[in-house]
């Protein structure tokens, strides 16, 4: 990757972030800590990675299942970047009749392809977007992005086996591993690590890369498109990255900011 292209996506995130931060203390609620840490991944996937994510019209395009729908503000954010719709609607997150509710809803929110919410659901999604897509002849790629914590929900492995059992080359599972979920890290809640083995087990080609490093985004989507396996790419990062008294805090998972914490999280981002 260039690093005039590498710098410019850094400073699109940045900006993000701080309309995250934004969006976030104007609902009063909302995800902040889990929204920070895939927003790198999202925008790498929607700017270089997505075939005609903006032409809904056209069945042939790529896919993108957000299954840790709580991040949504991340993938708002993202969205508005690509003129989905404008910044300012940003501000509107979580309120009553906005179309930007607290989990991305496909018939509210345009650029949306599912409505998520419910934990290990996305996965299962994404194998029949991919293997419909597959049976009709299309070349389409399927995209769906998961929470480490979610991968405690057995509907999720059962995803894995299917994808694996059924060839779907043209699935690709990105896993935000942050180690953090809302009860704390992922090991301590449920005993869960070996996240690469345990997808390899699944007959998956995975892949390990810095979440945050747009040039291994770019080594890993490069693999993908080229393997006849489905991939799973472990995007390890930071939950609440870029705001130095949220990163790596649990507490951060889901609740909003006071003024105090608003502004010092807006001045780090500045």
């Amino acid at each position: 990757m260039l690093l005039e292209e590498e710098e410019k996506l850094k400073k699109i995130a940045l900006k993000l972030r701080a309309l995250i931060i934004n969006s976030i203390y104007s609902a009063k609620s909302g995800h902040p800590g889990s929204s920070l840490s895939c927003l790198d991944v999202l925008l790498y996937l929607y700017k270089n990675v997505l075939v005609d994510c903006k032409n809904l019209s056209n069945v042939c395009r790529d896919r993108f299942v957000l299954s840790k729908g709580h991040a949504a503000p991340a993938l708002y954010a993202v969205l508005a970047e690509l003129n989905f719709f404008s910044f300012s609607e940003l501000q509107n997150l979580r309120k009553i009749g906005h179309f930007l509710q607290g989990h991305p809803n496909m018939h509210l929110t345009k650029g949306v392809d599912m409505s998520s919410g419910s934990l290990g659901q996305g996965a299962s999604v994404a194998c029949g977007m991919a293997l419909g897509l597959k049976l009709s002849g299309a070349k389409s790629r399927v995209f769906c992005m998961l929470g480490d914590g979610e991968l405690q929900e057995g509907q999720v492995f059962e995803a894995f086996c299917f994808a694996a059992h059924k060839k779907l080359s043209n699935l690709c599972f990105i896993i935000d591993n942050n180690n953090l979920q809302i009860d704390g890290k992922i090991e301590d809640v449920a005993g869960f690590n070996n996240i690469k083995e345990k997808l390899e087990a699944f007959s998956l080609n995975v892949l390990e890369i810095n979440g945050h490093d747009f040039a291994q985004m770019e080594e890993a989507f490069n693999y993908f498109k080229k393997s006849e396996k489905p991939v799973a790419i472990v995007a390890k990062t930071v939950k609440g990255k870029g705001i130095s008294f949220m990163e790596n805090k649990a507490e951060w998972h889901g609740k909003s900011l006071n003024d105090e914490e608003y502004l010092k999280a807006i001045g780090e981002l500045k």
